[in-house]
């Protein structure tokens, strides 16, 4: 049994870290930014609620970061009341958060002054995949850091894997939201044209998602999809954050993505109708607006 800290009890950490007290058996302290939901954790799991990042961190052996971008990543970890300034030393700082690899590398920078490791594991899977405790981390840092780390990160997952030094975690995500929204443009134009054929799509996706065009997209959204429900998921705004990290980063890295930059300006469509915080297949809903 380990003592761990969790920064952040949005829709993915709050269970994420309960998985490491239920599941992990660790001592599990807690901060988030508003503080009565930290409270409500602590009640329903047995851990205890913390007035600071820094509070939580003290005399912990791994630290979990899960919040929004980069900035607040930086305030929990780093700025006055951080969790960093309270860490020991040999301790793991573990960032689950989405950011950027530039974020990530100035927390690895910032860890090694203090004697401590770094992993950025973003993670994928969605609410379900947090509530379930079968999430897939993607690991940037070094071998060592990431074996001691190991074990207490397989309580919230199904799949963690050493995608190389530190920064790789974030990119391998990069990787992934790229894959995500061409897979759900494709599948929304699918459902509308396949609607405008006067197909019934719920009988054609039984048959095709057994076939090549299948994903867990298909398998997981095109009931919701068809039946015109988009109030659940990942949200419209995280997509959008995710993608502006990736686009950034093609910037740097030269990367051409045509596919990826057009479906983010379909995705300021959706916000533009109020669909902020509808699930990112909503992607249909443009298509059908007329």
């Amino acid at each position: 049994m380990a003592t761990v800290a969790f920064i952040g009890l949005g829709v993915m950490g709050y269970h994420m870290a309960g998985h490491l007290k239920t599941k992990g058996g660790h001592e599990v302290r807690v901060y988030n930014r508003t503080a009565a939901k930290a409270e409500t954790w602590a009640e329903e799991f047995g851990g205890t609620a913390c007035e600071l990042p820094s509070d939580a961190a003290m005399g912990a052996d791994f630290v979990f970061t899960c919040v929004g971008n980069d900035d607040d990543l930086r305030a929990v970890a780093l700025a006055s009341g951080g969790a960093l300034h309270a860490m020991k030393q040999g301790a793991i700082l573990i960032d689950n958060t989405t950011a950027s690899a530039e974020v990530a590398r100035q927390l690895a920078d910032a860890c090694a002054d203090k004697g401590c490791g770094f992993l950025d594991a973003p993670v994928s899977g969605g609410q379900a995949g947090a509530e379930n405790g079968v999430l897939t981390v993607m690991v940037g840092g070094d071998q060592e850091t990431f074996d001691k780390a190991r074990p207490v990160i397989d309580t919230y997952a199904r799949m963690v894997g050493l995608m190389g030094p530190v920064g790789s975690g974030q990119l391998t995500k990069m990787v992934n939201q790229i894959c995500i929204a061409g897979l759900v443009q494709g599948l929304s134009e699918a459902i509308h044209f396949g609607k405008k054929a006067d197909l019934d799509m719920a009988a054609v996706i039984d048959v095709i998602s057994k076939g090549a065009a299948g994903s867990w997209q298909m398998e997981n959204r095109h009931k919701t999809m068809i039946g015109g429900e988009y109030d659940h998921g990942f949200a419209v705004d995280w997509m959008r954050k995710d993608l502006d990290i990736v686009l950034n980063e093609a910037k740097r890295n030269g990367a051409t993505l045509p596919v990826t930059a057009l479906v983010d300006q379909f995705y300021a469509d959706i916000q533009a109708m109020g669909g902020n915080r509808w699930d990112t297949s909503s992607l249909l809903k443009r298509l059908e607006k007329d």
